[in-house]
């Protein structure tokens, strides 16, 4: 297993994420690992589009599309 981290975060959220989840996440842990990789995979789609955009932009300007 890689290093991990602490995290503080209050009561009150954690409290209330674990009743919401309870049924898919059994730890907050569990919660926040699935939250964080949906975020990082979010962010790569769209640099991926971002990319696809340049590179059509690119090939059109070169009149290849």
């Amino acid at each position: 297993m890689s290093a991990t981290r602490e995290v503080h975060l209050p009561e009150e959220v954690c409290a209330a994420a674990e009743k919401k989840f309870a049924d898919k996440f059994t730890t907050i842990d569990e919660l926040l690992l699935f939250v964080l990789h949906e975020l990082l995979h979010e962010e790569a789609a769209a640099l991926d589009e971002a990319e696809q955009l340049v590179l059509e932009k690119r090939l059109r300007d070169l009149g290849y599309i």
